[in-house]
């Protein structure tokens, strides 16, 4: 059995910062991206895009180990998404706290408090989608919390900000 996700990001591109820098298309396996320092964090950090103004998005994976979970609790001023690809968890946003699983698809809009723990027996691996190198956009009717859910094979990235993102399953 082969297993196959396609996961789509959209957004309108905002060139304003980049100068002439302009973003390349990249392409690439997760595995050979390399694993960046967290300081205190136990979890493992691969970031897929390079850091530089060129792109105003990053693209993040991260492995959390059973047991394992952010020690703060995060705020950004970037909206952003994740999609859970493996293994499960508990996902707090705002005060409340969602569980998730493979498939899951979240939305964390800007400003609000999160934070994840890895539970079950399995490695819990998600990819993140987050705005950067730009300045944070006021996005009009944001949501003042996050949601949760399965997604099935898609899901919306609200708030106003443009984007969506989509998988797909093949067995």
């Amino acid at each position: 059995k082969t297993h196959t996700t396609l996961l789509v990001y959209e957004k309108r591109y905002d060139g304003d910062k980049a100068g002439d820098d302009m973003p390349q298309v990249l392409s690439g396996e997760v595995e050979t991206s390399p694993l960046l320092d967290v300081g205190v964090e136990v979890f493992k950090l691969r970031k897929l895009l390079p850091q530089t103004l060129a792109y105003d998005f990053n693209v993040h994976v991260m492995d959390f180990y059973p047991g394992e979970y952010l020690k703060v609790r995060e705020i950004h001023h970037n909206q952003h998404g994740l999609l859970l690809l493996t293994g499960e968890g508990i996902y707090r946003l705002g005060n409340d706290f969602h569980p998730v699983s493979a498939g899951d698809c979240i939305y964390m809009a800007p400003y609000v408090p999160q934070w994840y723990g890895a539970l079950g027996t399995n490695t819990s691996r998600y990819i993140l989608y987050k705005d950067a190198n730009r300045e944070p956009a006021i996005y009009a009717g944001a949501h003042t919390s996050g949601k949760a859910g399965g997604c099935g094979v898609g899901c919306s990235a609200g708030g106003g900000g443009g984007g969506s993102c989509s998988a797909t399953a093949n067995d």
